[in-house]
């Protein structure tokens, strides 16, 4: 079903008090539905329906909304007129937030259809004297004009609204201190809660709401697409909505699973490498903390299927059916895979040999028995939103598949003359190892004149310090000159092109922070960031640092989930199918990338891999079928014959269409 603004499901206790603040009654549902509604009176209520049970409804006066843990599904509503105080918790963090922020535009930006007194009075005792029951009707959408207006009184309120306290001196100083600053151009536009859904940073495609309606109804699912057609952004969407308790977000590799907020698919499962024999993993899995984390997962989420191999899966499919004492496929859980086997293969010994045609018979995860069992509703992303380019993303579909004709070749070749620098900033150079990468980088620091300064995180558990090194971008310790070349590692401000991944350089530093020139002119005060992974059990580690890295040269494996606006590149060090392909599809644009002596020898795809996509396309066809339109009683003899002849040649012409259309 599509997200709500106006519905949230979630567990809600609720405690009343009386007037020296003793709780008296109290109510706990594991269950319930809250829905915002008008009475005839266009009063506003909020309406809490427990399963199986009548509804309460709370007049939406004098309420305080504490929502300071609303990322975690939780939030606390205090009803002061009624003496009524509502917890919310294992809410849809998205869905949450949707219907926090409609119950702040509705109390502020309703004026316009609020009756006037004389207007209210009437209502009242044609209320009164008709002696029937209060009606309820659901809210409307939230509108233009009313969000305009929310905005407005936002802005304009000093003392304490009905939705929020009135900010305490010091931190309305702060806010006064940092306006002035962002009125200079050292900081970033402030970032807001209420955001429009109609904003299209925001907004999903139907093809995107198609697999959230499959994973918010209990589906198993997996879902593919090439790079730049959003899946990691979908990824987030599907997490947001769904129950924190027993959503359990994992992915192949620790970069990928800081990017959704989530943990290793290795820590999660507890069984080390999966090196083990079978009878070993199960003894691993049974350790109480992993076997606890097992039992309580109810729905799991792994990010870059694609490095995951098939061993590895098939070993975590029987441990969570061992662990869970339950016979069903993975064990009863909802997966909810995502990846693209036509980049990155999984990582795997040196016996498993690098050339194109060779591999493993279960090297892939779609190669293992557990696959077919585990895996019903398939989808393909087709839309690309990171190159709006037509020509570099056929380009980019072709290296897809391994496919290089000449005028590809001739395009790409033609890169090698090209300046993308600019500013003062250099191309960051895409490197095969990371080895490679950290050598240039480190070269190129050393050689700068001035002096380096160090930029050290601050981690909230250091004996973790290790893990979070594998797991977010951001090192431990950050050397910097004036003149290095470096990268942002956090979206700041989407508009004024302060993104996850866009070049600079340090042109000076401010009070002990660097000052960084973007590609784009735009200068910012690089102020320490905050990053969140979770561990297996549910605990959060933290990290603060400046959100830049080193970028004279950065890895193609760690270059998963960047754009990146400046970039050159040589092949000739190619080792896996899928590489060449990731590396250029990083690149924003052609104008934005500078290839070194190209060969075409150098891209290529995995057979098994396009051999599955073959079948997987297949799949798509028979579960989309077209249908045929309603019986006609006036249509001929033989029509019905001739309507199904066409639909077959249709539908066989789509399943023999290749992967992408080869010119």
């Amino acid at each position: 079903m599509d997200l709500n603004d106006a519905v949230l499901t979630c567990a809600v206790n609720m405690q009343w008090t009386n007037s020296v603040g003793v709780t008296g009654r109290k109510l706990a549902y594991k269950t319930a539905t809250l829905r915002l509604v008008r009475n005839d009176l266009r009063e506003l209520f909020v309406e809490v329906t427990p399963e199986k049970l009548k509804p309460l409804k709370f007049k939406l006066k004098d309420l305080m909304v504490h929502k300071k843990f609303m990322s975690e599904g939780k939030a606390t509503f205090n009803f002061k007129a009624e003496s009524c105080t509502l917890y919310l918790s294992n809410a849809p963090p998205g869905t949450l937030m949707f219907f926090l922020r409609t119950i702040f535009i509705k109390m502020n930006g309703s004026e316009g259809s609020q009756p006037d007194d004389a207007s209210l009075q009437k209502k009242l005792r044609e209320h009164l004297m008709s002696g029937k029951p209060s009606s309820f009707e659901d809210v409307s959408p939230v509108t233009t004009a009313e969000m305009i207006l929310a905005r407005k009184k936002a802005g304009l309120m000093s003392k304490a609204s009905t939705t929020t306290p009135s900010p305490q001196a010091a931190k309305k100083r702060r806010f006064d201190e940092m306006k002035e600053d962002r009125e200079k151009g050292s900081l970033p536009a402030a970032k807001k809660l209420y955001q429009s859904t109609t904003d299209e940073s925001l907004k999903l495609s139907e093809e995107q709401m198609e697999v959230l309606r499959a994973c918010t109804s209990g589906k198993n699912v997996f879902f593919t697409g090439s790079a730049g057609t959003g899946k990691s952004f979908l990824l987030r969407r599907i997490i947001s909505a769904l129950p924190p308790d027993g959503t359990i977000a994992t992915a192949s590799t620790g970069v990928a699973a800081c990017l959704i907020g989530g943990t290793t698919l290795h820590a999660f499962a507890g069984i080390g490498g999966g090196d083990a024999n079978m009878k070993r993993c199960l003894e691993l899995a049974s350790r109480p903390v992993s076997a606890q984390t097992w039992r309580k997962c109810k729905r799991l989420i792994i990010d870059e299927i694609s490095m995951v191999d098939g061993q590895f899966f098939e070993k975590i499919e029987a441990v969570a059916r061992h662990i869970r004492r339950n016979d069903r496929p993975f064990g009863g859980i909802q997966l909810i895979l995502c990846g693209d086997f036509l980049q990155l293969p999984p990582v795997v010994k040196s016996e498993f040999g690098s050339t194109p045609n060779s591999a493993p018979q279960q090297r892939f995860c779609f190669q293992s028995s557990a696959w077919e069992t585990c895996i019903q509703n398939v989808y393909e992303l087709k839309q690309v939103h990171r190159q709006s380019d037509p020509e570099f993303v056929k380009i980019l579909n072709h290296l897809r598949i391994g496919h290089v004709n000449e005028s590809i070749t001739t395009r790409l070749a033609a890169t090698s003359k090209q300046k993308i620098e600019g500013n003062g900033i250099l191309a960051t150079q895409l490197c095969s190892h990371t080895n490679d990468a950290n050598s240039i980088n480190e070269s190129k620091l050393e050689n700068l004149g001035g002096d380096k300064v160090l930029f050290k995180a601050d981690d909230s558990d250091p004996s973790m310090s290790k893990q979070l090194d594998q797991q977010i971008q951001a090192p431990s310790q950050l050397f910097l000159k004036v003149n290095a070349q470096v990268m942002l590692l956090k979206n700041i401000n989407i508009s004024n092109g302060l993104v996850n991944g866009a070049r600079g350089v340090v042109v000076r530093m401010d009070k002990d922070l660097p000052v960084v020139r973007f590609k784009n002119n735009q200068e910012y005060i690089c102020k320490h960031e905050k990053w969140i992974i979770k561990t297996p059990t549910g605990g959060l580690i933290t990290r603060r640092q400046v959100p830049l890295k080193l970028a004279w040269a950065f890895s193609i494996h760690k270059s998963q989930g960047l754009t990146l606006d400046c970039v050159e590149m040589s092949l000739s060090k190619v080792f896996e199918a899928g590489q060449a392909y990731v590396a250029l599809s990083r690149a924003k644009s052609l104008q934005s990338i500078r290839i070194l002596d190209f060969d075409p020898k150098q891209v290529w795809a995995n057979p098994q891999v396009l051999q599955f996509y073959k079948g997987f396309r297949r799949k798509l066809i028979d579960t989309t079928m077209i249908p045929l339109g309603p019986k006609n009683k006036d249509k001929k003899p033989g029509d019905g014959k001739a309507g199904n002849s066409a639909l077959a040649k249709l539908n066989k012409s789509l399943m023999n269409k290749p992967l992408v259309s080869i010119s």
